[in-house]
């Protein structure tokens, strides 16, 4: 026998059961809209990868092999400076060594005319052969390395310079 509770508690029970059916299929739904949602991200994404690998990475390779081809031609360019300066420096270095022998020359020239200038035969020879000569001799050779130093120093400072100039220039470049 079945009672009216009965066949309330069964009703009862179906719509419990198509109510949760309905939450459930609720909740699918609005998972399948997150689902689409996250579909349609990935979709766009994948879309802009696709994008970048048929044109904007070419684009990039492009521009690699351009800045490339910059950074070979600054290096040669370089190159080639360095070797200018190298060379002007040399040019210099043996300009520097002939005008300085050819000023000391003259200068020993001249101190031993006005020396011997006021001297008599006899006092010449004596001259020679005196002490102070020899003296005179140390102190020109001292003036002489004086000035090889001095010149020296004058050299590496100019490389030094030529060095920053060329530094700049490549960081020019490279801007």
């Amino acid at each position: 026998v079945v009672t009216r509770d009965d066949v309330e508690e069964s009703l009862k029970a179906v719509f419990q059961f198509v109510k949760d059916k309905e939450q459930l299929l609720q909740d699918l739904r609005s998972q399948i809209e997150e689902t689409k949602k996250i579909i349609a991200e990935k979709q766009r994404e994948r879309d802009y990868w696709l994008e970048y690998k048929n044109v904007g990475s070419k684009i990039h390779a492009e521009k690699i092999s351009s800045l490339e081809k910059d950074i070979a031609e600054v290096k040669h360019e370089l190159e080639r400076t360095e070797e200018y300066y190298r060379e002007a420096l040399k040019v210099v270095r043996e300009e520097n060594q002939k005008l300085f022998d050819r000023h000391m020359k003259l200068l020993s020239e001249e101190a031993l005319k006005n020396a011997v200038g006021y001297l008599d035969k006899h006092c010449r020879r004596e001259i020679e052969e005196n002490e102070w000569l020899k003296e005179e001799v140390k102190i020109y050779r001292k003036a002489h390395s004086d000035l090889e130093a001095s010149v020296q120093l004058l050299e590496e400072e100019n490389t030094s310079l030529v060095a920053k100039l060329i530094d700049t220039k490549l960081q020019h470049l490279r801007v």
